[in-house]
């Protein structure tokens, strides 16, 4: 008897190394899967102006660093009790001196622009339709930064607006980065602020808009986080106990997906080694003291000298380093 639909992810049209950039940006499923991606030694620029929800600010901070535009910077710029934020990033990047938060941000432009021309992938993973405009302007924000409700307009982006964004943002990409692979996806998160019902809507619209993205951009790939959350493993234990984020072993199974279809054969083989290795830096023996013990840390620090040469093991090799000198 079957008990669940699995979703079965099809290979990427162009799978990645481990050692070319990839660069994820978007909600904070974007910061989950960089960081898994950081963590088994890919070559990875996680969400560097942090948690972004909206696709449309998502693609100015895109299409900004792609052509380092920075004379847009300074029109966002909010005071909040004494210290500087900016609306189009995340509350993280503040500052006492505005002046300091300016030049912070445009570092941060700067670096990710010399990252992302020389990398293989882009990692846009959308999280909401919905929006907060200025009243005052009119324009568009990523982050309210807690500044009064009553001087912003919520509403839903509509397909227009998301499908016209997507196509200038792509296009853009296409002529600084032809051989760029762009991966879409929509973040499996839920948006309880929205209300359930409007949360549906508001999934349902990016996920029209990735669909379409798709259709008229050959180089462009979506990969179902949010299927295979809602429609694969369906069951409220796959969620964290705030019964909004993924729990940790859901976060896994996505990620296992995400490596079956886009991780080419060198990085699914390192992957494996170096999983290996991490259970045996895990390992905690009864008698460390032991000349068994010592010899398997021999062994591991040799497995770890031989892997040098691939990636930077050096935090690890001077922690097995740091146990055979203690005994």
């Amino acid at each position: 008897m079957q008990f669940r639909t699995e979703l079965n992810v099809p290979t990427a049209p162009a799978r990645f190394s481990r050692t070319k950039g990839i660069f994820t940006i978007g909600s904070c499923f974007a910061e989950v899967m960089g960081r898994k991606l950081h963590q088994v030694k890919a070559n990875t620029l996680v969400n560097p102006f942090g948690t972004i929800f909206n696709p449309l600010s998502i693609h100015k901070l895109v299409r900004a660093v792609l052509e380092k535009d920075i004379h847009w910077l300074e029109e966002g710029l909010v005071e909040q009790g004494g210290i500087w934020f900016h609306y189009d990033f995340h509350s993280s990047f503040s500052h006492p001196q505005r002046e300091v938060l300016l030049q912070t941000l445009q570092q941060k432009i700067e670096e990710a622009h010399t990252f992302l021309l020389q990398a293989q992938a882009l990692m846009l993973t959308w999280g909401t339709a919905y929006v907060y405009e200025r009243i005052e302007t009119g324009v568009l924000v990523a982050n309210c930064h807690k500044v009064p409700q009553k001087e912003f307009t919520k509403r839903l982006l509509t397909v227009e607006e998301l499908v016209q964004d997507t196509r200038q943002t792509l296009d853009l990409l296409h002529a600084h980065c032809p051989s760029l692979q762009v991966i879409v996806t929509v973040s499996p998160v839920r948006h309880l602020k929205d209300t359930l019902p409007l949360n549906s809507v508001s999934k349902s619209l990016l996920r029209v808009a990735a669909h379409l993205a798709m259709e008229q951009h050959p180089r462009i790939s979506y990969f179902p986080a949010y299927e295979l959350l809602l429609d694969d493993l369906r069951d409220y234990r796959f969620y964290a106990p705030d019964l909004l984020h993924p729990s940790e072993m859901a976060e896994h199974y996505i990620w296992e997906k995400f490596i079956q279809s886009y991780a080419d054969n060198a990085f699914t083989s390192f992957i494996e080694r170096w999983t290996e290795l991490q259970r045996e830096l895990a390992h905690k023996p009864f008698h460390p003291e032991s000349p068994a013990h010592q010899q398997f840390l021999q062994k591991l620090l040799q497995k770890l000298q031989e892997l040098s040469l691939e990636t930077d093991v050096q935090s690890e090799i001077d922690t097995v380093q740091r146990q055979l000198r203690m005994h």
